[in-house]
């Protein structure tokens, strides 16, 4: 039961990550805390580990496709993100439980107001 519900999981933080965007984060971390009760900092490494290969490689192999990939700003923002992503694992470490939902929950919220503003 606990794969199939892993599964579907996948499934939707993949289709919402492939149709709009984004890593699909967004939707898999609160899916795994409340269908899986994992903490925060559980829930947010296993989202990375989850979407990493599929989001990583499949998405974009879609994308390249059909010419939507500027390949020389991607490679110069993956520079970045390496760099940004093991500071931000780092940090993320080291707040506490609580701290680290907040800023989950306020960078949704942003996210969410700036969409509705536009």
């Amino acid at each position: 039961m606990q794969a199939v519900l892993a599964l579907m999981v996948g499934f939707v933080g993949g289709g919402l990550g492939g149709l709009i965007g984004l890593g699909g984060g967004f939707i898999m971390v609160p899916l795994l805390v409340y269908l899986f009760h994992m903490s925060q900092h559980d829930a947010q490494g296993t989202s990375l580990a989850v979407l990493l290969p599929p989001v990583g490689f499949l998405s974009v192999l879609q994308y390249w496709r059909a010419g939507h990939v500027d390949v020389p700003v991607a490679l110069w923002a993956a520079g970045g993100f390496l760099v940004g992503g093991y500071a931000g694992g780092g940090l993320a470490q080291l707040l506490a439980e609580t701290a680290l939902r907040r800023v989950f929950a306020l960078f949704l919220m942003v996210a969410a107001l700036d969409l509705l503003r536009r």
